[in-house]
């Protein structure tokens, strides 16, 4: 079924859905670079999926299918393998006596149209749709898999509770032989491989498994937010902390010290690496796993929520030949990810960018990336010290940590390098007197800190979510902890809402609970401040000035607060004011 391109290139401009010269631009483009028109529209943001699939669907003359909110039944689900489902971008939806009909991005694909057929022995009736309605039924396969899962974990545990001593506590210590067997038990292997399927199926960033008086809680943190996953046998935990150490090359006897590895999995063809932390508490090894998806990249600033002011500043430091641009947060705020996203801007075949990090997030081509090792004696500083003599132009130091890292990144940006790096601080302005602390003088920040990044996650609403207006006293009550008018400026000054709108007739969103995303969010995005190191500033850092004084003269020159940055996006509808508040909280 293919399309026809004259007729689609009819349709696309009857359809008023792009104007002509847009078109005609697209049109160009595609045949310069011998691509389709609609996936030239498409990728340079002038027309959305949704619509583009709408009118491939009417020029094959097939239907187009929405399934965002539709529950399907997972006998019918089931009917194509999750994999095959994930790989293909394709999902069965509705069975009829001797039919199937399934939504599909590319019903091109006969292979694995074929392929379902064989399976399901049914004829395939195939139907257009979207990246958010196949998004949405692979949540539901992972929905029907949880209660699966919780099956076998709960089996093998039991299992394991059944193969122990009630007087557990009472025994000797298990020896490394001992431990190593029963880190290869099945039923353990079992364990640990569900949870940690389960896990990456959810999203989550890290699997936490804590040992109790009487039982062993595994939770997940999604979307920055502990979720409890499981409660376990208390017997269990021995072996499943021995599989883990097993998998991270961890010394399986040693349980009085904390211990620290690493070990990568591939799954549905993707490579995922695991960050392994283990930690004595009072009733056992509690151990924590890191989940980094390497091929995870592809991100552009405007994605990671950049804007306006803030978004020119970062694309202005990121020409400069020499100096820093500064990242800074708590832990999990996204800022590697941040420098990731600018590194594949600068990432052009005349230049050489090399990386010293730990770990190695995501791996990059034609990026020279070191694995910090202190056990051996690599540590920031002699990674940094010896990237010097590899001729790099632009240099990425994963974290500035201590004095002789942050001596060293000042140096290399006064000698004609462009350095990207991350602080722990709680504000861009913050970043400025913890150089000081760590004995980087003030005149070598001015010379070299050209932009500072502060930034947060924020849970992301999902499309189902209710509109509302602040009420008087909301409004009162919001104006105490956030200049209003500056947002109101700054929200005319991108067109987000009209020249004589007031806070009054803005309307902000609620989640709306689904049986899909239980809290109404799905995802999260980035709220940030990026302060520019401007002439004045400078001098304010050289007369040793405060933070405070600091982040007032940078919000005079146009710097929108985190805070500030919030309430912005809680206005676009992309998250909500109780999400703001919750994770900056004043």
């Amino acid at each position: 079924m293919q399309i026809n391109e004259a007729q689609f290139k009819k349709f696309v401009l009857e359809s008023g859905l792009v104007t002509r010269s847009d078109f005609e631009l697209g049109v160009k483009e595609a045949e310069a670079k011998k691509q389709k028109i609609g996936d030239v529209l498409l990728s340079s943001g002038k027309i959305s999926e949704t619509d583009l699939k709408r009118m491939e669907a009417f020029v094959l003359g097939i239907p187009f299918i929405s399934l965002t909110s539709q529950k399907i039944d997972f006998s019918v689900l089931s009917l194509i393998p999750e994999p095959i489902a994930h790989n293909y971008n394709i999902v069965a939806y509705k069975k009829n006596e001797d039919s199937l009909e399934v939504a599909m991005l590319d019903v091109d694909d006969l292979p694995v149209i074929d392929f379902i057929k064989k399976r399901s022995g049914l004829k395939i009736l195939p139907r257009l749709t979207d990246t958010v309605s196949i998004k949405a039924v692979l949540v539901q396969y992972r929905k029907s898999l949880k209660a699966e899962f919780q099956n076998i974990i709960q089996k093998e545990s039991t299992t394991l509770g059944e193969n122990s001593s009630p007087d557990a506590e009472k025994m000797p210590e298990k020896s490394e032989s001992e431990l190593k067997q029963m880190a290869e038990d099945l039923p353990v292997v079992k364990i640990v491989d569900s949870l940690i399927f389960h896990a990456i199926l959810q999203n989550a960033s890290d699997i936490h498994i804590e040992p109790g008086e009487k039982e062993l809680t595994v939770r997940y943190r999604i979307d920055g937010i502990l979720h409890d996953a499981m409660v376990l046998d208390k017997a269990a935990g021995a072996g499943i902390t021995a599989r883990i150490k097993v998998l991270a090359n961890l010394k399986l006897d040693e349980k009085r010290l904390p211990q620290d590895g690493r070990f990568k999995k591939e799954q549905d063809g993707e490579k995922i690496s695991f960050r392994v932390s283990t930690l004595p508490t009072f009733f056992g090894e509690k151990t924590v796993m890191r989940i980094l998806k390497e091929n995870n990249h592809g991100f552009s600033l405007e994605a990671l929520g950049f804007h306006g002011e803030g978004l020119e500043r970062i694309h202005a430091s990121l020409t400069q030949k020499t100096g820093m641009v500064l990242a800074t947060g708590p832990t999990g705020s996204g800022k590697t990810t941040t420098l990731y996203t600018m590194l594949d801007i600068l990432n052009k075949p005349e230049v050489n960018i090399s990386t010293v990090e730990d770990p190695i997030e995501y791996q990059m081509p034609r990026v020279n990336q070191t694995q910090v090792k202190p056990e051996i004696g690599l540590t920031f500083a002699n990674g940094l010290r010896s990237l010097l003599r590899q001729d790099p132009d632009i240099i990425m130091v994963g974290e500035i940590r201590d004095g002789e890292t942050a001596g060293l990144a000042v140096n290399a940006s006064l000698t004609g390098h462009l350095v990207l790096s991350t602080i722990h601080t709680n504000s861009a302005a913050g970043a400025i007197p913890r150089l000081v602390d760590m004995g980087v003088e003030p005149f070598l920040i001015t010379a070299t800190v050209k932009t500072i990044i502060a930034q947060r996650l924020v849970r992301r609403l999902t499309p189902s979510k209710e509109k509302y207006f602040l009420s008087p006293a909301e409004i009162k009550n919001l104006a105490k902890v956030v200049e209003l008018e500056r947002v109101l400026g700054f929200l005319k000054t991108e067109n987000i809402i009209g020249p004589n709108d007031t806070w009054d007739k803005i309307p902000f969103y609620k989640p709306i609970k689904t049986s899909e995303f239980e809290d109404g969010y799905s995802s999260r995005t980035g709220m940030h401040e990026v302060l520019k190191v401007s002439p004045t500033i400078k001098d304010m850092i050289i007369a040793g000035k405060s933070q405070d004084d600091i982040e007032i003269q940078a919000k005079k020159e146009g710097m929108m607060t985190m805070l500030e940055d919030g309430v912005f996006q809680a206005v676009l509808g992309v998250t909500t004011l109780e999400e703001v508040f919750r994770v900056v909280s004043e």
